[in-house]
C-alpha cells in the first residue's frame, strides 16, 4: 500500500506509531536546522518534520520540495511542542525517516488555499487544481451527503430510482433544447432532456407509483448565478396523490435534509402563500421571508394632490425600513441610482423620513402635507425613526423593482443571514401566462399541469384567471423545487392543448406517445423536482451554484478547462450530413 493513514486522521493517541502518508505538498518552512512540510490530501493536513542534524541528506531532499509535489513519507508520530488548535491534526507531527517523491509539479497558477489569489476564470481553467482546495472539496462532500440522504429518505418511503434516457424527442415548449444530430437518421435530431417530465409520467402509467431520479437536465438558456446549461434535479413523481400528499412528502424530505445535514429541526409545518399574495406583498414568486418590509399600496392615499408622478400611474407602493430615518441624502441618492439601474427598472424613488421627534421629511412634501404623510405612515405601520421608500408605475414592473429594493435594504440592514433559513410553499400559480409578442397563452409550468379543479370551467372563457394545481418550495428567496398535479385525463389534456394553440396534429406529433399511453389507464399523479445544485449551494452558503459542481460552465456557457464548445472536424460534419452556416451579425 502507498499509505497506511490519511493526512487527516492521526491524533495524539497515535504517538509512537510508525505510519506511511501520501499527499501533496501544501507548503514548506525552513527554520534553522529544521524543515517543516505541510502534507495535504482530501482528508486534511499533517505537519512533517525533517532534522538537519539527524539526517542531513533527507533534510536537503525536503528543502527541494515545491508546492504540489506528490510525495510519500514514512515516519513516527510525535507530540507537537507548539500545538495548532486550528488543525484537526494540530497536536501531532511526523518525524520523517524516509521521503519518496512520487511526482514533481510545476508552480501552480494560483495558491491552493481557501483564500486563493486565483480569479474565477483562472480557477475554472485549472478546475482540477481548484478542486484541491478544501473550501471547494467541502462543497462536493456536502453534495454527496445530501444526495445520500435524499436516497435514504425516498427509499424509506418506497420510491424506486429509475434511470430515463438522455437522448429523447424535442418538445419545444419552455426553454430551448440542446439538440444532438443522429448519424443513422440523417437530418433528424435527438434533444437532451430539459427534465424527464413525460418519461416519469409514463412510469406512472406503467404502475411504478413512486419514482425518483437524481438526474442531469439540459436547458439552452441565458445563465446567471443559479443557472447552468446542465444541472442536476432530484426528480420525483407519485401516483394516486393529491397536492396535499405531495407537499407533505417533500416537506418531510426537506426537513430530513435540514436535520441530518444542518442539524436544524423544523417541527412546525412550513408556511404556505398563494402566488397572488407573494406578488402583492413581495413582488416575487420566490419571496425571502427572513425579514418583513412587506409592500404597502398607497395609490388611494396619493391621488388628487397634483403630483403627476403618482397621479399618472396605476400603482403606487412602498416598503418601510425600520430605524433608517437617519439615512443621509447621499445614501438616499445611492438608493435612487440603485432603482434606476436597468435590471431594476424604476424611474425614480420617493422617500419619507419619519423622524425621531415625530416630524416628517419627504422628497414630495411640496405636494403632500404632514397630515397626508402621517396617513401614509399609519398605512405602513411606521414608527418614529423609520424610513418609507416608495415607487410608482405599471403594476407588475413596479412590484419587480420594489422587490429588488426590498432585498437591497434587507442586505444593507443585515437581515439576510445565510445561517437563518425560512422555507415556505408558494401555491396557486396561474396556469397560463400571456405573451404580447406572439399574442398567445403559454403554460406557466408545462402543458401537463392540471388546472385547479375549481377553475376548470374557465379554461376556454377566461384562461388568464385559471389557477394551476402547482406549487414551489422556496427557501430564503431561492426556488429550490417546483411541481404540480398532472393532467391524467385525455379529454382535459386536449382542452389544455387547444387553449395553448396546438392543433390536433401538432399535439399528436409532439406528445402523441403520452396521449396514447393515457388511453390505457393513467392513474392520478403528480410530482416535484428539486434543484440539487441550488439546494447544496444554499446549505453551503454560496452565492453561485458553480462551486458545488465539479466541472461547471462559465457565464457564457463555456467549459474553459476543456475549451468546449468547440468546432468539430469536417469529416464528422459530413458523417452527420450537416452543413454549418454561421449567421452574420
Amino acid at each position: 500500500m502507498y499509505r497506511t493513514k490519511t493526512c487527516g486522521e492521526l491524533r495524539l493517541a497515535d504517538a509512537g506509531s510508525i505510519v506511511t502518508l501520501c499527499g501533496w505538498v501544501q507548503r514548506t518552512r525552513k527554520m534553522g536546522g529544521m524543515t517543516f512540510v505541510d502534507l495535504r490530501d482530501r482528508y486534511g493536513i499533517t505537519q512533517l518534520v525533517f532534522n538537519q542534524e539527524v539526517n542531513a541528506d533527507l533534510c536537503d531532499q525536503a528543502n527541494k520540495l515545491g508546492r504540489e509535489y506528490v510525495i510519500q513519507v514514512i515516519g513516527t508520530v510525535a507530540e507537537r511542542s507548539n500545538k495548532n488548535p486550528k488543525m484537526d491534526t494540530g497536536e501531532i507531527e511526523i518525524i520523517v525517516d524516509k521521503l519518496n517523491v512520487l511526482n514533481a509539479s510545476i508552480v501552480p497558477p494560483f495558491t491552493i488555499e481557501d483564500d486563493t489569489d486565483g480569479g474565477d476564470d483562472l480557477r475554472m481553467q485549472y478546475r482540477y487544481l481548484d478542486l484541491r482546495r478544501s473550501a471547494v472539496r467541502r462543497n462536493l462532500e456536502l453534495r454527496h451527503k445530501m444526495a445520500f440522504e435524499v436516497r435514504r429518505y425516498l427509499d424509506a418511503h418506497h420510491f424506486l430510482e429509475v434511470e430515463t434516457p438522455v437522448l429523447i424527442k424535442s418538445t419545444p415548449e419552455g426553454a430551448r433544447d440542446f439538440v444532438v444530430p443522429s448519424r443513422m437518421n440523417p437530418g433528424e435530431f435527438y434533444a437532451l432532456p430539459q427534465s424527464p417530465q413525460t418519461l416519469k409520467q409514463l412510469l406512472m402509467v406503467s404502475g411504478f407509483d413512486r419514482y425518483f431520479q437524481i438526474v442531469k437536465c439540459f436547458r439552452d438558456e441565458d445563465l446567471r448565478a443559479d443557472r447552468q446549461p446542465e444541472f442536476t434535479q432530484i426528480d420525483c413523481e407519485m401516483s394516486f396523490v393529491e397536492q396535499e400528499d405531495v407537499l407533505q412528502m417533500f416537506e418531510g424530505m426537506t426537513k430530513h435534509l435540514f436535520k441530518y445535514i444542518k442539524n436544524i429541526d423544523f417541527t412546525d409545518p412550513f408556511p404556505r402563500m398563494t402566488w397572488a399574495d407573494a406578488m402583492k406583498y413581495y413582488g416575487s414568486d420566490k419571496p425571502d421571508i427572513r425579514f418583513g418590509m412587506k409592500f404597502v399600496e398607497l395609490k388611494d392615499l396619493t391621488e388628487g394632490k397634483n403630483f403627476g408622478v403618482f397621479d399618472s400611474v396605476p400603482f403606487v407602493a412602498g416598503i418601510c425600513c425600520p430605524g433608517c430615518a437617519t439615512y443621509t441624502r447621499k445614501q438616499l441618492d445611492e438608493l435612487t441610482e440603485f432603482v434606476k439601474r436597468p435590471q431594476v427598472g424604476a424611474k425614480g424613488l420617493v422617500y419619507v423620513r419619519y423622524e425621531a421627534n415625530g416630524n416628517f421629511k419627504s422628497s414630495v412634501d411640496k405636494f403632500y402635507s404632514a397630515e397626508d404623510l402621517k396617513a401614509w405612515a399609519e398605512r405602513f405601520g411606521a414608527q418614529p425613526g423609520d424610513l418609507m421608500l416608495i415607487l410608482a408605475g405599471e403594476t407588475m414592473k413596479t412590484r419587480k423593482a420594489l422587490c429588488e429594493l426590498r432585498l437591497e435594504m434587507g442586505s444593507r440592514l443585515g437581515l439576510r443571514d445565510k445561517n437563518v433559513y425560512a422555507p415556505l410553499w408558494v401555491i396557486d400559480f396561474p396556469l397560463f401566462e400571456w405573451d404580447d409578442e406572439t399574442q398567445r397563452f403559454y403554460a406557466m409550468h408545462h402543458p401537463f399541469t392540471s388546472p385547479n379543479p375549481e377553475d376548470i370551467d374557465m379554461l376556454e372563457s377566461n384562461p388568464g384567471a385559471v389557477r394551476a394545481n402547482a406549487y414551489d418550495m422556496v427557501v430564503n428567496g431561492t426556488e429550490l423545487g417546483g411541481g404540480s398535479i398532472r393532467i391524467h385525463d385525455s379529454v382535459l389534456q386536449d382542452r389544455m392543448f387547444k387553449v395553448l394553440g396546438f392543433t390536433e396534429e401538432q399535439a399528436q406529433a409532439q406528445f402523441g406517445f403520452l396521449m396514447n399511453a393515457f388511453k390505457y389507464g393513467a392513474p392520478p399523479h403528480g410530482g416535484l423536482a428539486f434543484g440539487l445544485d441550488r439546494f447544496v449551494s444554499l446549505f453551503a452558503g454560496l452565492d453561485s451554484i458553480r462551486d458545488c459542481i465539479a466541472f461547471p460552465k462559465n457565464n457564457s456557457g463555456r467549459d474553459v478547462m476543456l475549451d468546449a464548445p468547440s468546432p468539430i472536424a469536417q469529416a464528422q460534419l459530413d458523417e452527420l450530413s450537416i452543413n454549418v452556416c454561421l449567421k452574420k451579425d
